[in-house]
């Protein structure tokens, strides 16, 4: 059974209606780019982003052109060069790539080897959590309580797949998928590539969004199960995380 966080109202979860599919459209006006230039001077250390995509894809093109746009204005330094490196794979050309990720959707973008991950277009209040997702990295700081942190290390073993399910108009999602993208970077950084946080947009993955009868977003799912609706506690998080790693489930 899915639970609420106990910190989440109704007024922090954002009702979804899947008959109203909306079109991803990706613009950015001067103002949003002097604002992506002015969050991502924080980078420190090189980040590679990943696009796959495919030729019969309604949706590549935005997506390519919305990571485009922010690798556009990150920051170059002396020694380093640019500090967000754009790598683009096809699924025609770049089959090997596509396995290597474990990427059977598109578009996908990832971070991370592949562990921190998009399904579907970043797009609208999602570009937050990406933007934030690339600066974090980049620092080294997952930001998260040292507690977490040493829970990853300890007692973390088995492989752990959380999907969060999204809509581009929904303030809450970013905090939701930085949570989960967070605990997958700290897990990668401290030798135990055992999970994979998969920000899932649900107009463009609809089928998805159905086989978890989402109603309200964001909508987690652990190893398969619903386990949260709305953004959890970072604590109580983690050791749901650790319970439900036990159950095993094959993507």
């Amino acid at each position: 059974m899915a639970s609420r966080s106990s910190n989440v109202s109704d007024e922090e979860v954002t009702p979804v209606d899947l008959s109203a599919v909306e079109q991803v459209r990706v613009e950015f006006t001067e103002e949003d780019r002097e604002a992506l230039r002015e969050a991502l001077e924080d980078m420190v250390e090189p980040v590679d982003i990943y696009v796959f995509k495919a030729s019969k894809c309604p949706t590549c093109g935005e997506a390519l052109k919305l990571v485009s746009t922010i690798v556009e204005e990150a920051p170059e330094r002396p020694g380093k060069g640019k500090l967000l490196r754009l790598h683009v794979y096809d699924r025609d050309e770049h089959s090997e790539f596509f396995n290597k990720f474990k990427v059977n959707r598109v578009p996908t973008v990832a971070l991370v080897d592949g562990y921190v991950r998009w399904t579907g277009t970043p797009s609208g209040e999602e570009i937050r959590a990406l933007v934030e997702t690339i600066i974090r990295i980049s620092e080294g700081e997952s930001q998260l309580e040292e507690s977490t942190k040493r829970k990853i290390r300890e007692k973390l073993n088995n492989e752990v797949y959380i999907e969060v399910i999204v809509t581009p108009s929904c303030p809450y999602c970013p905090y939701a998928a930085l949570l989960a993208n967070m605990i997958a970077y700290e897990a990668w950084k401290a030798g135990k590539p055992l999970v994979t946080a998969d920000t899932v947009e649900a107009y463009e993955n609809m089928d998805i969004a159905y086989k978890y009868q989402v109603m309200s977003v964001p909508t987690i799912a652990i190893n398969g199960i619903v386990t949260y609706i709305g953004v959890p506690h970072e604590e109580d998080f983690i050791e749901r995380i650790l319970s439900m790693s036990r159950i095993k489930y094959k993507r």
